[in-house]
């Protein structure tokens, strides 16, 4: 059930009408942020390029990404003669769906009144939020899979191959960073996560260096969390699934019109998603500091400075993915999985063994200045062993002759 104090009295008809709004609103935000996201990624590798950029739809090119996508919508759709038809055409909707879905759990604000009922900006808070961010994160593989199969041709299906090893790959990485976190927190819910870091509570910029916020205590979780996430959402440098120079546009190659433009959109959700998540996990969500000449009470305060912190912070890191496009090439396909399998998954692995002794230590009342070096020397002997113990290229080579 969820903790949305919304459904504590009972569901009428204006609550009814409170989800439906919510959920729309949810989703107008998401889209409205994919065709901005777009529009802030041509203009940023134009500026890093010493070029001008979408210009010519609207002021300062703000249209194009809308005119773009207006184009793809009255496009005609094609479909391959070898292509199973159904499982061609509901591909699309089943790569976005569940991007829409892993959004509608992360804490956009704080606890409002709407219609004299207390809701929190959030569209959906079961305990298990988590749980439902790794599903979500895991269907979305099913719509890249059946589009590369359903093609009917093989530059399709090599991208559809090429993304269900690389999710796998990434997904336990992804799946242990997460873990990282939830040892601190001691909470599956994304509200709860996002309260225990002090988000009712703005404490000052001391809030963001003492540990309150989790990317200080679990700053391993938060490289490892990024890397698993930028790689699971196929974006550069880890867009092998779509390389072009490779497979000619990957799963997409036989679509067309507007079913292109719902796996473009799709891929860009998840990006948005996937920054919103790290928000809430490692930066407080929607935490900050309100104006301070304003009642704590004030609309302004409850409203607009929660979802202004909130934006600003995945601003920032969409910003920290743009710059990742414009300026790092593509990995070999050997070298994708080699880090995501044989450095990743150790690495997360340890961090979830020191910061579980960590958090007990503290619980325990033991010595920190003892228990945190002894619990860092430890991951590093047992990764030096981990890392010594794994075959050279060498010498794999030597065995298969």
């Amino acid at each position: 059930m969820s903790s949305d104090p919304l459904f504590h009295n009972g569901v009428d008809t204006t609550v009814v009408l409170i989800v439906i709004g919510k959920t729309i609103a949810v989703f107008i935000l998401l889209l409205f942020s994919v065709l901005m996201y777009i529009w802030f990624l041509r203009k940023v590798i134009a500026k890093m390029q010493n070029r001008i950029g979408p210009d010519r739809a609207g002021p300062f090119g703000l249209l194009q990404s809308l005119a773009d996508g207006i184009k793809l919508f009255f496009k005609e759709q094609s479909s391959p003669t070898t292509a199973d038809k159904w499982v061609f055409k509901l591909a699309p909707y089943l790569a976005i769906i569940p991007a829409f879905l892993a959004f509608s759990i992360v804490p956009i604000g704080g606890l409002v009144t709407i219609a004299g009922h207390p809701t929190y900006l959030q569209l959906f808070d079961p305990p298990f939020g988590i749980l439902w961010l790794l599903a979500m994160s895991g269907l979305g593989l099913y719509g890249v899979m059946l589009a590369g199969w359903s093609s009917g041709s093989k530059y399709p299906l090599l991208g559809s191959v090429r993304a269900s090893a690389q999710l796998l790959s990434y997904e336990a990485a992804f799946g242990l960073a997460i873990v990282g976190v939830l040892v601190q927190a001691n909470v599956l819910s994304t509200r709860g996560i996002v309260n225990k870091q002090g988000a009712l509570h703005w404490t000052g910029v001391q809030s963001i260096f003492n540990g309150d916020w989790y990317w200080l205590p679990a700053v391993v979780a938060l490289v490892i969390f990024v890397m698993a996430a930028v790689a699971e959402t196929n974006h550069p440098p880890f867009d092998l699934v779509e390389a072009e120079q490779e497979l000619t546009g990957g799963f997409m190659t036989e679509y067309t019109g507007i079913r292109f433009a719902i796996f473009y959109l799709a891929e860009f959700m998840n990006l948005i998603t996937m920054s919103a998540i790290a928000v809430t996990l490692f930066f407080g969500g929607p935490a900050g500091p309100g104006l301070g000449f304003l009642n704590a009470d004030s609309w302004v305060n409850v409203w607009v400075m929660p979802v202004f912190w909130f934006m600003a912070k995945v601003l920032v890191l969409l910003f920290a993915t743009v710059w990742l496009r414009a300026t790092l090439p593509r990995l070999r396909y050997d070298q994708l999985m080699s880090l995501g399998w044989k450095y990743l998954i150790e690495i997360a692995f340890l961090w979830v063994m020191v910061s579980g002794v960590i958090v007990v230590g503290k619980q325990e009342g033991w010595n920190m200045a003892i228990v945190i070096p002894s619990a860092v020397a430890g991951a590093v002997i047992l990764g030096g062993t981990l890392y010594a113990s794994m075959p050279r290229r060498g010498e794999i080579l030597e065995e298969i002759k």
